[in-house]
């Protein structure tokens, strides 16, 4: 396989199965530390960082080369330090622990992601949230499952209630004025909220159905998810409607809504 060539859907569904044991193996090390003592240090653009991120990216890094040696990985920690580049038509866009705060807060609703991106786009992509015992995977051209105790299921976003749209909102990175605002015009039943890639999570399996995220992220935080939600029915997009795609300079998003089935 190399990066020059046209996967087909069959190339896609090999390599989501073989995505799921390298995130499970980067699950089993992300575990292993939140179980135990552990550091908490700040990066340059002061966000939290675990020894967790680090192993579990080493980790990913070194699997994900030897399953597909031309296709490049941009991985969060690697990026932190100034050592990816962009301008890849295909690569693996990696955050092996999203939800950092949530990994420190020790409330279980952090995650380990794999995406791969295709001409701008999240193509395939595995979510572990491995102190839930939840994995989330699929794309577009392999639709999107869930596992969780032992057993798969296809999963698949629905229509809003007539009751009005149930809202998912970040745990820990809200900003409740701007989302007020957004909402403003629409018939809401709830809101909940949560941390992590689990947000798209839960509007690909449809137990949710919009996401507006109006903070700060980048492409490692949402690639995964967006890919299972893809793979689900549902969609990301720029606030303006836009087609949201990857491989932006600094690989920094803007604010965008994700949607279930409208």
């Amino acid at each position: 396989m190399t990066n020059t060539l046209t996967l087909t859907p069959t190339d896609h569904a090999q390599l989501l199965e073989a995505l799921i044991p390298i995130v499970r193996r980067a699950g089993e090390v992300v575990m292993r530390i939140y179980e135990g003592a552990f550091d908490v240090q700040t990066k340059a653009d002061q966000s939290p960082v675990t020894q967790a991120d680090q192993q579990a990216e080493d980790l990913i890094t070194h699997a994900l080369q030897a399953l597909a040696p031309d296709i490049p990985v941009v991985g969060e920690e690697a990026a932190s330090a100034g050592l990816v580049t962009e301008g890849a038509s295909r690569f693996w866009l990696v955050d092996p622990l999203d939800g950092t705060k949530e990994f420190i807060n020790r409330n279980n609703e952090f995650t380990v992601n794999i995406a791969l991106v295709e001409n701008g786009r999240a193509v395939l992509g595995v979510v572990l949230a491995p102190a839930l015992g939840e994995l989330y995977a699929g794309g577009i051209q392999t639709g999107s499952f869930m596992e969780a105790d032992g057993q798969r299921q296809r999963i698949v976003c629905c229509k809003a209630p007539a009751a009005g749209l149930r809202v998912v909102a970040s745990r820990s990175h809200g900003d409740a004025a701007a989302l007020a605002a957004f909402l403003a015009g629409h018939k809401v039943s709830e809101v909940v909220n949560s941390g992590s890639s689990l947000k798209l999570c839960l509007l690909a399996k449809g137990f949710a159905d919009v996401y507006p995220r109006l903070g700060r992220t980048m492409e490692w935080d949402i690639a995964a998810g967006h890919a299972v939600l893809s793979g689900s029915g549902g969609i990301v997009e720029g606030l303006d409607g836009s087609p949201f795609l990857y491989n932006k300079p600094g690989f920094e998003n803007p604010h965008f809504v994700a949607w279930g089935l409208r």
